[in-house]
């Protein structure tokens, strides 16, 4: 078990370095002004202004007021639509499934950038229809509706798998017995779905307390200013305020751990078991007359949420100017031929991405597995505490990771430090997306069993022989569905990438932000294009790796 141990420590040093140490510095910068300057003097002596600042309840108060406006949105959307999917015979079933699933999978500030150039004046559907949406874009109730778009498949795949699970076919045994419709989505169908409704408006709330590019992009001009922009504005604009950021970071984070805990109280507490014996197919109403409406439903939702913003980003990326409009002259595809040829800018950032997310996606998968591993079973020192590292980060906004990296790695006791380098950003990626690995690994651990690494101990293997033989091969798929979709999301990550890039380094999601800034939108838009085409192709495959695993499992 020595070798055991030794692994223990050593992935509980990796979590400790890429989790621990950037959470901590933000705590002791907000305790501690002057840490930078290596002293401790003065603990909390920027709390009082800073709580008692009305700027803070403002910001606080429009955080809120955002992520609770997310979550109505999504359960407005959500909910109806995950309930027709799950209790009803919908044509094309697996059709719509794809589609609610680009939203979420398309980068929040590129469908924030495509949509401003749909929707703004003389936008493409104020070309289109001569309607001009430039106001309710540029306003409050926009940001919300835009991130609501973004955010609703997750109401939608939580309803509708869940009442697809039990709710539909209890529902029947009701009626069976007596019961009305009504009555039996109310008291059967309902409640068994409620853990899973709950989890997800909660998850929404999160998704959107945590986002930092559509407000950026949106935000100034309609008046919106949350945590997040807050917090990276006090580290770009001069005097840069450390500790003003880190207490905010702190702030956010309390928030996001807030839902995060509520959600788990959700699921603990109120979920429901049932006994049914053998499995049967599930059992599905047939929608009858209401087949069209619910089609022309869902074909609408599709093509508000998914088609628009993808079909703004693509004919923005083909138009050779702006002002040249939809004019069939203006099409090209000069802006692609110079991300490979004349602007090496594009080149090197589309290089540097793949690169980062290649690194990021090795070291998140070969940490998460071997945490899930010494988690699952292992009973070794220090367990709980891996297995709290290595999901920490998914309660932890974009922009808290990244002004914890700086605050812990722009010291100056280091005698080596990968700030000022392309490993600060390798840092930060891999500490975002751990938790992908991690819970893919833990469920693939959970249904092999111990069973299998038992009879090759019994039959004299080693632990780490064991491991490398037996639990290894049968975990790869889920492990390499999860590198993917780390590769995925790394390779279009923004909030760090902005906040930690030294400087002459550009990464994907740094080029498109810049060319929106500089007028370049074809050049953004053409980058931003193939960005979305590699993440929603390896993301599909790694979901669909993970499926099959799962099947064969």
């Amino acid at each position: 078990m020595k070798s055991v141990s030794l692994l223990a420590a050593a992935v509980a040093a990796a979590l400790v370095v890429l989790v621990a140490l950037p959470i901590g510095f933000v705590g002791l910068q907000a305790i501690f002004p002057y840490l930078g300057e290596g002293s401790l003097r003065e603990p909390f002596g920027v709390w009082g202004q800073a709580l008692g600042d009305p700027a803070l309840f403002d910001l606080l108060g429009q955080t809120l007021g955002l992520g609770l406006g997310v979550a109505a949105v999504a359960a407005a959307i959500g909910l109806p639509l995950g309930t027709l999917r799950g209790l009803c015979r919908l044509p094309g079933a697996r059709f719509w499934d794809l589609m609610f699933l680009l939203p979420f999978l398309l980068p929040p500030y590129i469908a924030a950038l495509s949509w401003t150039m749909a929707l703004q004046p003389r936008g493409y559907l104020a070309q289109l229809t001569g309607v001009d949406l430039g106001a309710v874009l540029h306003s409050r109730g926009g940001v919300i509706l835009i991130m609501g778009l973004s955010t609703f498949p997750v109401v939608y795949f939580a309803v509708s798998r869940s009442m697809a699970a039990t709710g539909a076919r209890l529902a029947q045994v009701a009626r069976v017995c007596g019961a009305g419709a009504r009555t039996a989505f109310l008291r059967v169908t309902l409640p068994l779905a409620l853990p899973a409704i709950a989890a997800s408006l909660l998850l929404a709330f999160t998704l959107a307390i945590e986002e930092y590019g559509v407000p950026a992009a949106l935000g100034a001009q309609a008046g919106v200013s949350v945590l997040t922009t807050a917090i990276e504005r006090r580290l770009a604009d001069w005097p840069i305020d450390l500790s003003g950021a880190a207490l905010l970071s702190l702030v956010l984070v309390a928030l996001a751990l807030t839902a995060f805990t509520v959600q788990r109280a959700v699921l603990a507490g109120r979920n429901f078991d049932t006994t049914n014996g053998k499995p049967v197919p599930l059992a599905h109403a047939e929608l009858g007359p209401w087949r069209w409406p619910v089609l022309a439903l869902f074909a609408l939702v599709a093509g508000v949420a998914a088609l628009a913003p993808l079909g703004a980003m693509a004919t923005s990326a083909l138009q050779r100017t702006l002002s040249g409009g939809l004019a069939p002259g203006n099409f090209t595809l000069a802006n692609f031929a110079s991300l490979f040829g004349s602007d090496a800018q594009a080149y090197e950032a589309l290089g540097t991405s793949l690169a980062l997310a290649a690194g990021a996606a090795v070291l998140t998968g070969v940490l998460g597995f071997l945490a899930a591993w010494l988690v699952a079973g292992r009973h070794v020192r220090g367990a709980a505490l891996i297995d709290g590292l290595a999901l920490l980060p998914a309660a932890l906004p974009g922009v808290v990771v990244g002004v914890g990296l700086i605050l812990a790695w722009n010291q100056p006791f280091w005698p080596v430090t990968p700030y000022g380098s392309w490993l600060i950003l390798l840092c930060s990626y891999s500490c975002l997306l751990l938790p992908y690995p991690m819970r893919y690994a833990s469920a693939a651990l959970a249904q092999l069993g111990p069973t299998l690494e038992a009879s090759a101990r019994v039959h004299g293997a080693g632990v780490l022989r064991a491991l490398w033989h037996v639990t290894l091969p049968l975990t790869a798929p889920s492990v390499v569905a999860a590198m993917m979709m780390v590769f995925a999301v790394a390779s279009r990550e923004l909030v760090t990438s902005l906040l930690l890039a030294p400087a002459g380094l550009q990464t994907v999601s740094i080029y498109v932000w810049r060319q929106f800034e500089q007028g370049s939108v074809g050049n953004g838009m053409a980058m931003a294009t193939l960005a979305v085409l590699l993440s929603l192709t390896l993301m599909l495959a790694g979901l669909k790796l993970q499926a099959r695993s799962t099947a064969h499992a």
